[in-house]
């Protein structure tokens, strides 16, 4: 299918991508040759990573959470998303299952890549998701999460632990999927 012609998607990426998506060999493809286009080298920088971020967040500051993000998805840590990382991280956030995404939501918030969350990092992911909120909608948030701090507090409780404790992924995976507003806690979705 096209996979002998100079710059297309090799077909080791391509079945791997197929085993762990649920993308099809024709969309895959498809994704390829838009991400060659918009990323000719390859690759996605953190700067060019923040600028896409910029446009689905055009009122608010998205440079910090777009940082985390970027992060989470740079897997093998070499500062950049090729094409896989990206089609694997588009698939978790978008299609993948609740389970697949709070793997991913636990990777964000684990800001030191130890394995573990702790409260600073739990404020950090926050305040990093408070900036992407428009200023008049933080108006209209609950007095107990108008702040990141509070925000923070609110889904720390969640875990019930002390401010010192420290959270694996099955207790952050395990705390979300019990409590409902505590999934909401974790992300920012635009009223429109």
């Amino acid at each position: 299918m096209g996979n002998s012609k100079s710059g297309a998607v090799s077909k080791e990426i391509l079945e791997d991508l197929k085993l762990n998506t649920k993308f099809s060999e024709t969309e895959i493809v498809q994704w390829y040759e838009n991400f060659k286009k918009q990323c000719p080298s390859g690759r996605i920088s953190k700067e060019e990573f923040q600028n896409i971020y910029r446009k689905f967040f055009p009122d608010s500051d998205a440079n910090t959470y777009a940082q985390h993000v970027f992060r989470s998805f740079d897997t093998n840590d070499d500062g950049t998303l090729d094409f896989k990382e990206y089609i694997i991280a588009l698939h978790m956030t978008a299609t993948g299952k609740t389970t697949s995404k709070l793997e991913w939501a636990f990777s964000l918030f684990d800001v030191d890549k130890n394995g573990y969350i702790t409260k600073s990092e739990v404020t950090e992911i926050c305040t990093s998701i408070f900036k992407l909120i428009p200023a008049d909608e933080v108006a209209d948030l609950a007095e107990d999460e108008d702040t990141p701090e509070k925000r923070a507090n609110k889904l720390w409780k969640v875990f019930d632990k002390g401010d010192d404790d420290r959270v694996a992924e099955g207790e952050f995976i395990k705390g979300l999927l019990e409590n409902e507003d505590a999934l909401r806690l974790i992300q920012y979705e635009p009223l429109k």
